[in-house]
Parts: structure tokens; sequence; C-alpha cells
């Protein structure tokens, strides 16, 4: 089992951990440590990026994968070490501080347009500073775009704190729209819900990483917009800092 120490601390930029596997294939070189900081990826999140170093070695983490319990730093070329060894991890920070931004900005659209419309989430995906998201709407305007535009930079400026909290399944599914996709993508077997909240604004099942305050979002700009279906659209945005 990896002990995954972003959940600890979305904010560490390097970590020691201890190498329980290491393997190379055909298919390229991997390690496991027994903790690691480097988020897998997951919920629309892109995996993180950075180095292991083993001595003076410095190998780049170029993907992730997970397998069951187990994380998987995919390696570009093959680290010199043993089960046992010390192992040095370092995230490439600015990336993962910008998808981190980027994540809660989406939040604060989500919740946005949940509040004041009432529209379920069936899709969403991002990248560093830019995402999008398909909404249940049966109609989208430039007008409404520029008000829900308004809306979530209000709601960086009032600068909400945000919490997460590991729930029993029992007790998260108690919480009114705690799903707030149109499908629900938590798997059956999930004993514990872990959940990420704007305090007065937004709270929802998420397993991703996100800032601690609204205010470190910065400034959200809607770039653009798509119907992509009947009652499904997409809205587009970036981050202008």
């Amino acid at each position: 089992m990896t002990h995954l120490l972003y959940y600890d601390d979305a904010y560490l930029r390097s970590f020691d951990a201890t190498v329980e596997a290491v393997e190379t294939t055909a298919n390229g070189a991997r390690a496991a440590l027994n903790q690691t900081a480097f988020y897998p990826g997951g919920g629309g999140q892109p995996h993180d990026l950075g180095t292991l170093a083993v001595g003076g070695a410095h190998v780049d983490v170029v993907g992730m994968k997970k397998e069951g319990d187990c994380i998987w730093h995919l390696l570009a070329q093959p680290l010199e070490c043993s089960r046992g060894d010390a192992v040095q991890g370092a995230l490439d920070w600015e990336r993962r501080y910008r998808l981190m931004r980027t994540h809660t900005a989406m939040h604060i659209l989500c919740g946005v347009v949940w509040r004041d419309y009432g529209a379920q989430v069936t899709g969403g995906n991002m990248d560093p500073g830019e995402g999008r998201m398909d909404f249940e709407f049966a109609a989208m305007s430039r007008e409404l775009i520029d008000k829900i535009e308004a809306a979530c930079n209000v709601e960086v400026q009032v600068a909400r704190d945000t919490r997460t909290q590991m729930l029993p399944r029992a007790q998260a599914f108690q919480i009114p729209d705690l799903i707030r996709t149109k499908i629900n993508l938590l798997p059956p077997d999930i004993a514990a819900v872990r959940t990420f909240e704007i305090i007065g604004l937004d709270l929802q099942a998420d397993g991703g990483t996100h800032v601690h305050n609204t205010r470190e979002v910065g400034p959200i700009r809607i770039v653009d917009y798509k119907s992509k279906g009947a009652i499904n659209k997409r809205i587009y945005l970036r981050l202008t800092a």
C-alpha cells in the first residue's frame, strides 16, 4: 500500500520515501514507493510530473499508474536502486500548483452553476490553467456565460476557505447533492468518501488536490462555450494569471 502524502498536505513539494519495488520491462521502467506526493491522476485531474533521486542520480517521472493500493511512478529511464533504498521525490511544483488552482476553479464554476441554475455536471477535464465542464443546460447564450463568469469571480474575491474530509460512505451519502455528476462514478465497494468543500458555496465527493482558499485561484475567464447536445452544453474556462 502506498501512503498518499498529497492527502496529508497538497502543498508538499518534495518528500523522502523508501523503494518498495522497481521494475524494468519492454514497456519501460517504474518504481513503487512506500509513500508519495505525486498525484496519480483521476477525476479529470492529470497526474503529476517531477523527479526521483537515489544518491546523486535523478530520473524524470513521466507518468503514474495506480494498481490497487499501489501507485507506480513511470520513469524516463531505469532507476538504479533496490527494495529498501532511500529515495527523494520532487514535484514539478509550478505545474501541480496550477492544476490545484484550476481544479478549484472548476469547483467554483460547478458550485455557481448548481446554486444559480440547478444544472448537473455531465463531464469535465482539465489541463494546467484551463479546463472544460459539461452541464445539463437546454440553452446557452453569451449573456448567460457573462453572468456565470462574473459570479465565479465574485467567489474568488470573497476568498472562501476550502476543506477536505474523509467520511464513511453511509454518512457521506446522507449529504444532499454530494454527487453533482449526472452519473454516480463512485465504485460501490468504496467504504469511505473523500469530500472537498468550498465553504459556503460547494460540497462534492472529490479525490483531487486543491488550494486552501478561492483567492489563490485568481481571475477566471470563460473563453468559449459549445452545444454538445439538446441538453448538454460545454463551458471552457481559463485562469488569467
